[in-house]
């Protein structure tokens, strides 16, 4: 990925429970600096003298007991730790609760050219948020030519060769009530090593279809913003091809394959495309069965139990009527 900055930090598109809240009070010329580790520090041990295992490459984080640790140092002329731990390249400090640290210390930060961030947001808040936010930057990410749609909940990422059907089967679905994230190439991100989230990887061509015959379309001008998503985990992977008389397909739905993106294992089905066949409705089936797996119903392997169960009840009642002809 391309290197991400304190800048980039400022101008992340984060709204309502994901909003930081941030603006930079001072040290403007350091906004620049690039942000390398996706975690905090709370430079408490560093205030006090201690910079053994200092954690300088994370982005510095002041509440209000560093806060008022800064004031205690700042009243006792005692400032030579904060000047020491100025001589890291230190990406950021960031003061939370809307707090503003003294004069000395923002002069101190200026000069080694680290910029001061402020937050209203509580300690605690700001941090799960940040962490949370840097997760999603420093993800590992693929781009995949695909759709990707929300069926009854469950995103499904539909893939397969061009001009098989994959827009016009997303259409179909989002006319039948389900929402579209993003069509054609799909963006994935691995979040916390076992998400897989997924958006478009173009913004400005987010919630566009092209369909063959019909042109560019708008889709939630045509359908509404509910029909719309930003971002969905995957949850499924549904492979469209067109169909294979030499291929043997799953007809019993026991085989539970997987994918593997990123790492992470995925419930993967391939489904033939031929004239008479409804894609949308099989997807939703998908779907809703992929949701009774996820509540622990297995339908597939409940009638495999059901067939040995009455096979077994025939024999035992053959192995009875046998003994009974001996008597």
């Amino acid at each position: 990925m391309d290197a991400f900055t304190v800048l980039d930090l400022l101008d992340l598109d984060l709204i309502e429970h994901d909003a930081l809240e941030l603006k930079c009070i001072a040290g403007r010329p350091g906004l620049s600096r690039e942000i390398t580790v996706p975690d905090l520090n709370r430079p408490g041990l560093a205030l006090a003298g201690f910079f053994d295992k200092f954690a300088y490459q994370r982005i510095q984080v002041f509440g209000r007991g560093e806060t008022a640790f800064l004031d205690r140092l700042h009243y006792e002329n005692s400032e030579d730790a904060i000047r020491e731990m100025f001589t890291y390249q230190i990406p950021c400090c960031v003061f939370s609760h809307g707090l503003t640290p003294h004069e000395e210390f923002i002069q101190t930060a200026e000069k080694a050219g680290v910029p001061i961030l402020q937050t209203s947001l509580a300690t605690a808040d700001f941090s799960s948020r940040v962490i949370r936010a840097l997760d999603s930057v420093f993800a590992p990410r693929h781009v995949v030519h695909a759709g990707l749609v929300e069926v009854f909940g469950i995103g499904i990422m539909i893939m397969g060769e061009s001009g098989v059907g994959k827009s016009e089967t997303a259409l179909e679905l989002i006319e039948r009530g389900h929402r579209l994230i993003c069509d054609d190439a799909v963006e994935i991100r691995c979040v916390s090593g076992n998400i897989l989230m997924g958006s478009a990887f173009n913004k400005v061509t987010s919630h566009h279809m092209e369909i063959r015959g019909l042109g560019i379309i708008n889709v939630a001008h045509l359908f509404g913003v509910g029909a719309i998503r930003d971002k969905k985990q995957i949850q499924m992977v549904v492979h469209l091809e067109n169909w294979d008389t030499s291929k043997a397909y799953d007809r019993l739905g026991s085989g539970d394959e997987k994918e593997d993106i990123l790492g992470v294992h995925v419930p993967c089905l391939y489904v033939p495309v031929k004239p008479g066949r409804n894609n949308a409705i099989l997807i939703e089936v998908a779907a809703m069965v992929e949701r009774l797996k996820k509540m622990g119903y297995h339908s597939a392997k409940e009638f495999d139990q059901n067939v040995l169960d009455w096979l077994e009840s025939e024999n035992a009642r053959a192995l009875y009527f046998q003994k009974e002809d001996k008597f």
